[in-house]
């Protein structure tokens, strides 16, 4: 270790001696300023210890020591009553010695040990456990930012969650009317009360024709002209399908491949449905059941087959659909097995045709129909699977309004 640094260390250990003895000595009061005054005249003529090499520190530390705290000891004891005389006269300032007190206790180690009188004198506290509690560091003004942004982004986020959630709800809860309300029903149409078929027209715009078409369907086909008809030519196949409870009836919506062709032209099976009792009627005569099956051309005109279903033996087509019914309104489900549709047609395929409409609004007209005139059995099991899920939903007979109506020989 350099001389120099041990020497300032070696200055800097008397000053501390100096300035404690000061502190602790009683005898240090006013009467003591011009002893302070003559020894400050004197501190210029002690002599600075000669800086020896370091064997030689143990000769200037017995001569330093002495001489420095003989120096100081009376300076800082003319400041202690000053200080004093200022800190009573005036609460508001700080004493300056007192500030000395603490940066010493720091030095040494020592807690501030608070009084009650507010006298401002420093203690030494040896146990740790009786030390006041510690203040926490604060936290780097960068890493209370983040953690700010942090917690704002998170309650953002969860305001965002929140927010879109009852968005989500109340959205549903307008798309889902009130099953039990007046408006719920005048919007939906049903084939009984306020939404039935007397009041498809009125319940929207588009339901017009309803009420106003001259060509719409059912009708109970009388007096058809029996003349030399093309028969309907069916190119169905085996094809996968999926069995729809639609909220209205039990719609079998098929794979595309399966088409008729009639009049030259030819068209496409979108899917099939029932209806219970049969809407179309055959000189006033009403069947347990009917199939329609609803084509469409490349021109979208549709053509519709109705196949009379009537209570006798059980149709394993139709038992195939029911074995596959979902368990849900509004629920699909999709058949492991196929579906051969010829199996639903009678062998016998004489038919009445006639221009009508969709038996369901919007009630469009310009449909073709063609009705079997020969039934389909299907058993009174079957019928009441059905009947158990609507047990009536066909539209009422409509005014034939003179149409045309033939009938195959």
């Amino acid at each position: 270790m350099p001389t120099s640094y041990f020497s300032r260390s070696l200055l800097a250990c008397a000053v501390v001696v100096a300035v404690t003895a000061a502190l602790l000595s009683p005898s240090a009061n006013a009467n003591d300023a011009p002893a302070a005054t003559a020894a400050t005249a004197k501190k210029t003529e002690v002599k600075k210890p000669e800086i020896k090499p370091v064997g030689e520190a143990s000769a200037v530390v017995p001569a330093a020591v002495p001489a420095v705290a003989t120096a100081v000891a009376p300076t800082i004891a003319t400041a202690v009553p000053t200080a004093t005389a200022t800190a009573t006269t005036t609460r508001e300032r700080r004493d300056p010695l007192d500030i000395v007190r603490e940066r010493l206790a720091e030095k040494l180690g020592a807690g501030r040990s608070t009084s009650s009188g507010g006298s401002g004198v420093i203690r030494v506290i040896s146990n740790p456990s009786s030390a006041p509690p510690a203040v926490p560091t604060p936290a780097p003004a960068a890493a209370r930012s983040k953690a700010y942004s942090t917690h704002a982004t998170h309650t953002t986020q969860a305001t965002s969650h929140s927010s879109t959630a009852k968005a989500a709800a109340d959205a549903h809860r307008a798309a889902v009317p009130d099953g039990h309300s007046t408006a719920a029903h005048a919007a939906h149409w049903d084939y009984q009360g306020e939404g039935g078929p007397q009041a498809w027209a009125q319940l929207k715009n588009e339901f017009a024709t309803c009420g106003t078409g001259k060509r719409q369907s059912p009708i109970d086909i009388r007096d058809g002209i029996k003349v030399q008809l093309d028969s309907v030519q069916f190119d169905y196949r085996s094809s996968n399908f999926r069995v729809l409870d639609n909220g209205h009836t039990v719609q079998v919506n098929v794979a595309p491949g399966n088409f008729i062709e009639v009049t030259g032209k030819r068209f496409e099976l979108q899917q099939f449905h029932f209806h219970r009792p049969s809407e179309e009627r055959i000189n006033g005569r009403l069947f347990d059941m009917v199939a329609h099956l609803v084509h469409k051309d490349i021109e979208g005109r549709l053509a519709v087959v109705a196949v009379l279903l009537d209570r006798g033996n059980a149709q394993p087509l139709v038992q195939a659909i029911w074995n596959n019914l979902p368990l849900e309104k509004g629920d699909e489900v999709i058949a492991r097995l196929p579906l051969d549709l010829n199996e639903l047609l009678p062998t016998e395929r004489s038919y009445y045709t006639y221009m009508g409409s969709l038996t369901t609004p919007p009630c469009s007209e310009g449909v073709l129909w063609m009705v079997m005139k020969t039934p389909v059995t299907i058993s009174a099991e079957q019928i009441a699977i059905f009947s158990k899920l609507y047990p009536m939903n066909a539209r009422p007979i409509q005014s034939g309004s003179g149409r045309l109506i033939k009938e195959s020989n």
